[in-house]
């Protein structure tokens, strides 16, 4: 049996339900079918980053059929189609598209308060952020120039950004840690080195804040790592059915984890939307391994909607989902 027909063979199978350990009044999520709405003949390939603005838009960074190579060798001549879509987070139709001719690699994309837009290349090793009119504010790292310095970058994942406009970059793929940039760009301290110990780093491929803790998913060691702002460890949040989390964000007293699964040559892999509480405890799993909707080849990124929609980045499936509590 090939991966299509296993794919569509796993499709035809129900949902997983909860875990054995359920989230105590956490209401189940299904998936919005029909959402997003691409203009006939278009699809958006690869969907490596997602974020929602307070105006409820949808901000979807993708590769534009650009692949990953086998080699691992990252082509850095820039995609001439649009890497970025808006969409509208209720109708799901598309309001905006730019970042033709600039991005060779896109992976993350985080919108701050005031409607900026942080993006990471991890074959441009940059850091980007734009105006929320799209002009450029600034871009960190040498142009395809890897390093593990202050001002250098080695495939750089995800950005949080905080409310004073200083933000958090993981970093990433081939360096191993978090670094902590002032509102206008400037280094200030860094945490982590490869290894699986408390505050070490093996792939940390999201970073989020929420109050007082920066959290990190540790995406090959498979744990949410927390800490202080600082950097200062205090706690990890790891099991089965939290998985091997690329993407995690808060709202209130839950956490949201995109399992991306395991990746092995041939299915059968797993992948899911996990909800958990403020502490990982407790975790159900929304979706699982597949290509229908509601199911998931690959999450690799999610955001959390004004309304509490949960929109998560299917990157070897192609697609963006929405999902919303039933």
């Amino acid at each position: 049996m090939n991966r299509s027909e296993l794919l569509a063979l796993l499709g035809s199978m129900p949902l997983l339900g909860a875990a054995s350990q359920p989230l105590s009044e956490a209401p189940p999520y299904s998936v919005v079918h029909g959402w997003p709405v691409l203009p006939p003949g278009e699809v958006l390939g690869a969907v490596s980053g997602v974020d929602v603005d307070a105006g409820n838009r949808v901000h979807v960074f993708h590769r534009s059929g650009r692949l990953w190579p086998d080699s691992d060798v990252l082509d850095t001549t820039p995609i001439a189609r649009a890497t970025i879509t808006i969409f509208d987070g209720t109708t799901g139709r598309v309001i905006q598209r730019w970042g033709e001719n600039r991005f060779a690699m896109p992976h993350g994309l985080t919108v701050d308060a005031d409607g900026n837009t942080f993006l990471t290349d991890v074959a441009l090793q940059q850091v980007y952020k734009f105006s929320s009119n799209g002009t450029l504010v600034f871009a960190l790292g040498e142009r395809s120039v890897s390093g593990n310095d202050a001002r250098h970058f080695n495939r750089p994942t995800a950005v949080a950004v905080l409310a004073d406009g200083s933000f958090f970059v993981s970093d990433g793929y081939l360096n191993t840690r978090v670094m902590k940039f002032s509102r206008a760009g400037t280094f200030q301290f860094q945490w982590g080195t490869k290894g699986s110990g408390p505050g070490e780093f093996d792939l940390p491929h999201d970073v989020f804040v929420k109050g007082d803790r920066v959290y990190v998913a540790d995406r090959s060691n498979e744990r949410i790592q927390v800490f202080d702002m600082h950097g200062q460890y205090v706690e990890q949040w790891r099991s089965s059915a939290i998985g091997r989390p690329y993407s995690v964000a808060l709202r209130g007293s839950r956490a949201y984890i995109a399992d991306g699964g395991d990746q092995p040559p041939q299915p059968p892999d797993r992948s899911a939307l996990v909800i958990a509480d403020d502490h990982g405890g407790q975790p159900i799993r929304v979706g699982r391994f597949g290509n229908y909707d509601g199911q998931f080849e690959m999450a690799h990124d999610l955001a959390i909607g004004p309304d509490g929609a949960v929109y998560v980045g299917d990157i070897t499936g192609g697609r963006i989902q929405k999902f919303v509590a039933s």
